[in-house]
């Protein structure tokens, strides 16, 4: 088992901008390239868990100031053309998370290095020990969402006024989310194949971890991690 680095995940906790200038990390507030998920594609439901407290931390976490989702213009558009068709379907995309700040991944590692706060465990990691997630990979201290073109979601069925049955929770840590996982019905499974084509068809890639997760295939940053706030201002500039 790999050990949690304390003295490195409380550098990235406490002083972030230090620490990417030292290991050649870009970084930038600049959200011109952003927009609010909702102006582009008015048919998605919000539910940002990150700016609720029903989450693996159990509380509101740095950076989400309003509960929006914020994405670049290209992730955008693609996003839109995905939703269109699950329109078409009877379906609707549920948004949990899209872009993440870099300060709510410093606030990830806070909480990571405070052992003894894991009232979520029993919903979120019930098969893993609070400091082997980071080790093992389950929360990184660099995410994709920060590069502003990934985004976390599900269907929810029209007809039926509920999600689809993926057969796991999102943000569970453990292989029950991984797409192909075969220990799940086959209407679970072919629920997470129908979201996965669907993304996968307009642009989108998949992580072979997360059944929920996917990144844009030509995003537009690959190596900038950006630091604005997710609020309405911060895309109003």
């Amino acid at each position: 088992m790999p050990q949690f680095d304390n003295e490195l995940y409380k550098e990235i906790a406490e002083n972030t901008k230090e620490w990417a200038e030292k290991n050649g990390i870009k970084i930038s507030d600049d959200a011109s390239d952003f927009v609010m998920v909702s102006d582009v594609v008015p048919d998605a439901i919000l539910e940002i868990r990150y700016y609720s407290t029903f989450n693996f931390l159990g509380q509101r976490v740095d950076g989400y100031e309003e509960p929006i989702a914020l994405i670049t213009k290209e992730a955008a558009a693609a996003l839109k053309e995905a939703s269109d068709e699950a329109v078409s379907m009877g379906y609707r995309l549920k948004v949990y998370d899209a872009y993440r700040p870099q300060k709510a991944v410093a606030h990830f590692v806070r909480w990571a290095l405070d052992t003894h706060r894991v009232q979520m465990r029993e919903y979120f990691y019930p098969q893993q020990k609070k400091e082997h997630l980071f080790p093992l990979g389950f929360i990184a201290e660099r995410s994709g969402h920060t590069r502003g073109s990934t985004i976390d979601l599900t269907l929810f069925d029209m007809k039926e006024n509920k999600e689809l049955d993926m057969g796991g929770n999102f943000d569970f840590f453990g292989d029950l989310s991984h797409p192909a996982y075969l220990n799940v019905t086959e209407e679970q499974y072919n629920n997470r194949m129908l979201l996965r084509d669907l993304m996968v068809k307009h642009g989108f890639k998949p992580l072979q971890e997360e059944w929920w997760h996917f990144t844009l295939e030509n995003e537009p940053y690959t190596d900038t991690y950006f630091t604005f706030p997710v609020n309405s201002k911060s895309v109003g500039k």
